[in-house]
């Protein structure tokens, strides 16, 4: 079986939804390619390919070939380094833009000021040439090129409308300045247009200018937790303290920590104590207490006391790297929803070229007085005004704003599919234990047969728990050392899938678990019954001991719910999203959580097969499932659900069976994902409106369909400002998501 790699290729030169369409199909064509993704707002090309049939070198060279720049990224940058050289490019690009967008301008409005001069001073109308052909060559060069390569390789794009458009009127000046008669002998007015083509050219670069800034805008969350990243650490160095750059600090390094600091890299607290505001990671905004043993997360500001930390993943395994990775995979992701831009853009420009031919030939024959100055004004002025920039962005902004958003709520949404599929829940499955409840149960009772038995039989469970990796071992083994109670001796240790655990504790042979369990090895749970129907309805779980083949007593251990489930559970409801929780719990005792949670409905005994089974049974009923777990023992519900949310601590940010990782443990989190992907997918439907509807009234109205009934006739100037403002209105909508108020 061939086995895939993932690469992220920069490309260069793409301005527009045509541009993007056309270097993906060039990526889907090559050979050994099996997805490719191109982004036009991240300037990026994802590719997975099979290493046997096709080389990164050769993906480079295919963009390169349909006009485009494109270079292997650095194989020794870490996340933190490309998103700094992005952040500079950025920057760089819209400094660049605003400088051509200030000079042009200032060039056009003088010639505005000067053109009913021209005809009588005739020198004035060879400056302006000479000015105007300056600014195509420097300020405007780049659209010539890209149209001309665009042209070469058989296609056409934004750069190829402006270029038309532009380069027609300035041909046309040009004619009229050195041979004025050709048009006068034919009864046409010599007219020029050299400051139409100046001041489109001033005024599309401004909108580009317009556009880079509020690009820049759309990654100021990535670009915060980049700047999370301390770039010193103080270390314990032959006992002295010792600052040192953070890539120097190694795993056992003893790291410092002070008030107000930032810790610098991830780690356990091996001396003191202190409460660490972990706000920017998780989105929880009351500061964590942190003791020895404690893991605390590189990044995170220290409030109060001083400790000591032994250094653990360090570098692209740490926390942040991680979630700065996982949101820039995120940004240069695609939403299904992007296709139908796609479609259109690949057929958009030859359209529009199409439509500008037919303008000039209907003026031509229809027009009663200067036919052919009123159609050439009218085709350059469709060509001009339509827009295929606002297409190719209406989609990635709001994908890379709300991945950003999710981010500061500590929520990390692994792409726009994701998020896009998230905004049509109709259903959330939740995991019970450390989902709905804290996730740390205690030991709340303990029935024997045997009057004096309870240390026994506590002490022989905990033995065998302590052998156990589920959640309520801890509970027990807890609650033996409390009561000093020294486990036995394990000779043998089984766990039975969804029902508990077997094994030989000093020579006996003891049997921890449910009622189904204890029908495998023909035990009689009857005289317990009642105790376990008063605990189950209270809301705790039992478990039975069997020792030696016979009914040794149970155990009832509570795990409470969260404070903030119950919250969390009225707010899907408000959302008008049905609430189902799964649990390997009894009946009894799922349905008293249930009852104090909220939840509409309970599935209770069920094996992780089970969930899903129950998933897929929802969703056979035209559910849109999300299923919410801890990422780990759900991860073949996590996996099959629509969406699947792994909910923990932060330390855990690549659940791969997840869709979206809840940075904090609270169930709320999980109602602002869900949220923020309908306001998101809102925001890109308003972008697509008014990105196609711009088109569909913008070119007719450019092509002169309103002048026989209102004399209403667009200008080629007014058609390049509402270009401008096309792009920047996408672009500004989607930058709304960041203030919104996500509850």
């Amino acid at each position: 079986m061939a086995s895939h790699t993932t690469t992220r290729i920069p490309v260069t030169g793409m301005t527009c939804a045509a541009c993007q369409s056309r270097v993906q199909r060039t990526l889907q064509k090559q050979a050994g390619v099996t997805d490719a993704s191109v982004n036009l707002m991240m300037g990026t090309a994802t590719v997975t390919y099979d290493p046997a049939a096709v080389q990164p070198e050769a993906l480079v060279e295919a963009i390169k070939q349909t006009g485009y720049g494109a270079e292997l990224p650095a194989p020794s940058r870490s996340a933190f380094e490309e998103q700094d050289a992005r952040d500079k490019a950025t920057a760089e690009e819209y400094q660049e833009l605003k400088r051509k967008a200030i000079v042009s301008g200032a060039v056009g409005l003088a010639g505005m000021a000067v053109m009913p001069f021209m005809h009588a001073m005739m020198w004035l109308t060879w400056v302006f040439l000479v000015a105007t052909a300056l600014i195509m060559v420097t300020a405007g060069r780049h659209f010539y090129v890209r149209a001309w390569k665009a042209f070469t390789h058989h296609s056409a794009d934004m750069n190829t409308l402006v270029a038309l458009g532009t380069g027609a009127a300035f041909l046309y000046s040009v004619i009229a300045t050195v041979v004025p008669g050709f048009f006068l002998a034919r009864g046409v007015p010599a007219d020029v247009y050299y400051e139409a083509v100046i001041l489109i050219i001033a005024f599309i670069l401004t909108g580009n200018a317009f556009e880079a800034r509020a690009k820049r805008n759309t990654a100021t969350a990535l670009r915060a937790l980049v700047q999370l990243q301390p770039k010193t650490a103080r270390v314990l160095r032959n006992l002295a303290e010792v600052d040192v750059p953070i890539e120097e600090v190694v795993a056992g390094d003893r790291v410092v920590v002070r008030p107000g600091e930032r810790i610098p890299v991830d780690g356990v607290v091996v001396k003191g104590e202190s409460a660490v505001d972990e706000s920017m990671l998780t989105g929880e905004s009351m500061p964590v207490p942190k003791k020895t043993g404690d893991r605390v997360i590189g990044g995170t500001i220290n409030r109060t006391g001083a400790f000591r930390l032994e250094a653990t993943t360090l570098g692209e395994a740490s926390v942040l790297a991680q979630i700065v990775k996982l949101m820039r995979d995120a940004q240069g992701s695609r939403a299904p929803i992007q296709a139908l831009a796609d479609r259109i853009s690949a057929i958009f420009v030859p359209i529009v070229i199409s439509i500008a031919i037919v303008t000039f030939a209907a003026w031509a024959v229809l027009a009663a007085d200067a036919s052919y100055v009123r159609g050439f004004a009218a085709a350059v002025t469709v060509l001009i005004i339509a827009c295929p920039c606002a297409m190719g962005l209406a989609v990635p902004t709001a994908v890379m704003v709300a991945t950003g958003k999710g981010a500061e709520l500590g929520v990390l949404i692994k792409g726009g599919e994701a998020l896009q599929r998230a905004g049509d829940i109709s259903a959330v499955v939740l995991d019970k234990t450390g989902t709905v409840t804290e996730g740390r149960p205690t030991v709340t009772d303990l029935v024997v047969t045997t009057p004096g038995s309870d240390e026994l039989v506590l002490a022989a469970v905990a033995a065998l728990e302590g052998l156990s990796e589920h959640p309520l071992a801890d509970a027990i083994v807890k609650a033996a050392k409390e009561r000093g109670l020294a486990p036995g001796q394990v000779e043998g240790f089984g766990s039975v899938t969804g029902k508990g655990i077997v094994g030989v504790v000093d020579g006996s042979a003891m049997a921890v678990g449910n009622a189904a369990l204890m029908a495998d090895y023909a035990i009689d749970v009857t005289p317990l019954a009642s105790d376990v129907a008063r605990l189950s309805d209270a809301g705790r779980t039992p478990m039975y001991v069997a020792r030696d083949g016979a009914l040794a007593g149970l155990l009832a251990v509570s795990d409470p719910i969260k404070e903030s489930s119950r919250a969390a559970i009225a707010r899907l409801h408000e959302m008008r999203l049905e609430v189902v929780m799964l649990t390997g719990d009894t009946e009894r005792t799922a349905q008293a959580i249930a009852r104090e949670a909220g939840i509409d409905r309970v599935v209770a005994g069920v094996l992780p097969e089970g969930k899903v089974a129950e998933i897929k049974r929802l969703q056979d009923g035209g559910a849109v499932v999300a299923m919410v777990g801890d990422g780990i023992n759900d991860a073949p519900a996590l996996a099959q659900a629509d969406v699947g949310m792994a909910i923990g601590t932060g330390t855990d940010v690549a659940a791969e069976a997840a869709d979206v990782v809840l940075m904090r443990g609270d169930l709320r989190a999980a109602a602002q994902a869900i949220e923020l992907s309908r306001r998101t997918m809102t925001t890109m439907k308003q972008n697509l409106f008014w990105a196609f509807i711009y088109n569909v009234i913008g070119i007719p109205v450019a092509a002169g369909v309103l002048y026989p009934a209102f004399g209403l006739l667009l200008t080629p100037v007014l058609a390049s400002a509402a270009m401008a403002f096309s792009s920047v209105s996408v672009v500004t909508n989607s930058l709304r998501l960041r203030r919104a108020r996500i509850a």
